[in-house]
This record gives C-alpha cells, structure tokens and sequence, in this order.
C-alpha cells in the first residue's frame, strides 16, 4: 500500500469561515452557537443553532448565477474545497485523470427540497424549477467541487448520516494507497437549519430546547438533552506521500489506517456494548500498525448529546483500550501542548442531521495545531 498525507485543508463553520479564523476562535473559546435567524422559531420548541455567519459565495468565484444553481449545501463545499486547493496547491500538478473527489452530505440539498416543495404546494407542478433534482441530491457537491478543479479521476459522495465525512476521508485513504488516484478532494458538507429540519429533529426528539447557547451543547454532560443542528463544509486534499513530497508540499499529517464497520443494531441508537465502534478502531489501528505503550492515542469522540447516546462510545472506548493493550483511558493529549480546558469553544461542531461535514472539520481541528501550534478548548461540561 502506498501511504497518504494531508496536504491542505478548508473549513466553512460557525466559528469562521476560513482556516486561521476557524483555528483562532476555536483556541479563543468562541462558541458559534446562537438564536436561529434563518425563520421565525416562534412556533417552534427549538431556538438555537449553528448558524454559518458571513459567508459570501462570491469570494469563492460563484456570482449571483451561479448561486440560483446550486444549494448552500454545495455552496458551503465549493468554498472549502477552493481553500483546501489553495493550501495545498495540488491543482496542476498531476494529470487530471489521478485527481478524485469524495464529498458527501448526509442530507443533501434540504434548503432546495423545501423551496420547491412550497413552490408546487403554492403555485403547482408546472412551477418547480428544472433545476431541482441536480440541486437537491446530495453528490452535486462533489459534481461541482469536480467540474472546478477538473478532476476526472474516481468522484465518490458517500452519504451516511453523522459518518458521512469521515466514511469519505478514509474512503479516499483507501482509494489513494491501493493506487486508483493520487490526490482526492474529501470531505463533507451540510445546510440543513430549515424549518422542516428542525421540526424533523424536533419531533424524533433528537436536538435540544435549551435558550443558552452556552448550554445548549453538552455531549460529555450529565445534563445533555439533545443535539445542536450545525452546518458547514470542511475539506482535505489527501496525496500519495511521493508526489507530495516531490512538489515540495507542506504536510500536516500521515493518514495510516480506517476502520468501517455496522451496528447493525437500531436505526439510531448505538449498541450499549459499543462493540461496533470498538471494532472499527481496532480495524483502523491494526492498518496503523498502532503500539500499544509506545505510540500516543487520541480518541475524538462523536456524541449525540442525548441520554442513550453516550453508552455506546464509553463501551466502544473501554472495548478498545483492553483490546489494545492499554492499561489507562485511551485518550492521550498531543506532547508538550497544555490540556485543553473544558468550556464551551467545540459547541459550535455538535452537528446535524448527520453531520455530513462534522468528520473533516474535527480533523482540521485537530491537525491545525501542528503548523501553529497550541491546543484547542474542549467542549462544555460540569457534571460528569
């Protein structure tokens, strides 16, 4: 197998909308958590969310046109991987036919299924737009991200809710180290703070009620209550190690295993043991190569803020330390970086509705720190 590094990076969150502000406000604590200005909530059990604040397409090459042809969805994922090229400087440096894109979203064009939606229910059948399935089905944005940077190589949109991006990144790991392409565009993408989103989670009791922002996310909390609906995009160039390093290519970290299994258990609910997560890492660390008491292990956890949510990962987590040899907690801080507080400056990446970006954007959370150094502030939480 050949190996994989990550050679550039681009983020569109509620905490800024490129990667030095996303890095600044993370390390700066500032929760993008906030009142929900999309609609009136008024009727709505729901007030807050993780709104994208500022974003402007046009600083991305998309003018007015363009935008009424595509959703905010892929808006949000042509921005960020405009940034991660940038970073990286992968365009034209391979034939097209070696450059792939692996960018899904767990949901897709929501804001464009609903417009239309109140458009045939409004104005009937003959007035939605011929523009509407390409909008709304959820692998436009790896279309586009594709037509853009004119690569032609393997275009593979996974969809699979909170894993959505996560799935793409290792995906295109596997892609790269089995020789099908030398770089791929992978990431995830989401912009679905809608009013029948919220309503959705509202309903199936998944996000939560709580006013404060600084409240509202509390994955790691006794007193977690449901989720905060987010959007973004966040995107990585993943490269074969000898054509990074023949250009001369910054690389921010090596890409050495994955791990993808199925609980096959509950349509949402984890299984209590958390043996499919455990087997997972255990997949992804057995590819690694990982050494139990000599190499240092971070577990970055996804949770869902609700009650049950939680078992599943402690018991993935306890599953995985044992199986792995280790005799304390698996969850290691990076070396000589102080340990990251607990307050609230992660909340803003408690995701939706899959949470089709949420994968990429904690890897650039996490990677950042290797260029500039420190650490970021972790999530909010007071009883354990």
């Amino acid at each position: 197998m050949k190996r994989v590094v990550i050679t550039g990076m681009g983020v569109v969150s509620p905490v800024g909308n490129a990667l030095g502000d996303f890095w600044k406000n993370l390390t700066d604590g500032v929760c993008g958590v906030g009142p929900i200005t999309r609609f009136d909530t008024a009727d709505y059990k729901v007030k807050v969310a993780a709104e994208v604040k500022n974003f402007n397409a046009a600083d991305y090459g998309m003018d007015v046109p363009t935008q009424r042809r595509m959703d905010l969805f892929a808006q949000y994922a042509v921005a960020a991987a405009q940034q991660a090229a940038l970073d990286s400087g992968i365009d034209g440096t391979l034939p097209p036919e070696r450059l792939g894109v692996y960018v899904g979203s767990g949901i897709g064009g929501m804001n464009t299924f609903v417009e239309q939606t109140n458009r045939l229910r409004d104005r009937g059948p003959s007035r939605v737009s011929a523009l509407f399935i390409p909008m709304m089905i959820s692998n436009m944005a790896a279309g586009t991200i594709a037509m853009r940077h004119d690569a032609q190589g393997p275009c593979l949109p996974t969809v699979t809710a909170c894993a959505t991006s996560t799935h793409a990144v290792g995906e295109a790991y596997h892609a790269i180290a089995h020789g099908y392409a030398d770089a791929i565009y992978a990431g995830g993408s989401e912009a679905a703070i809608t009013p029948l989103a919220i309503a959705g989670f509202t309903s199936c009791m998944a996000l939560t009620q709580e006013t404060d922002p600084l409240l509202a996310s509390l994955p790691f909390d006794a007193r977690r209550a449901g989720f905060v609906m987010g959007e973004g995009a966040g995107i990585l160039v993943l490269e074969e190690y000898e054509h990074a390093l023949s250009r001369g290519a910054h690389i921010y970290a090596e890409v050495c295993g994955y791990g993808n299994t199925c609980d096959a258990y509950h349509v949402t609910a984890p299984r209590p043991d958390g043996s499919g997560g455990a087997r997972a890492m255990k997949i992804a660390l057995e590819e690694a190569n990982y050494r139990p008491g000599a190499d240092s292990l971070y577990i970055n956890a996804q949770v869902h803020d609700r009650p049950h949510a939680g078992r599943g990962g402690r018991g993935g987590a306890d599953r995985l330390r044992h199986g792995a040899g280790e005799r304390h907690p698996a969850a290691h801080h990076w070396p000589d970086l102080p340990r990251p507080r607990l307050r609230p400056g992660l909340c803003a990446l408690r995701c939706p509705s899959g949470a089709g970006r949420c994968g990429s954007v904690h890897v650039a959370g996490l990677w950042r720190p290797q260029r500039r150094g420190g650490a970021a502030e972790g999530v909010s939480h007071e009883d354990q």
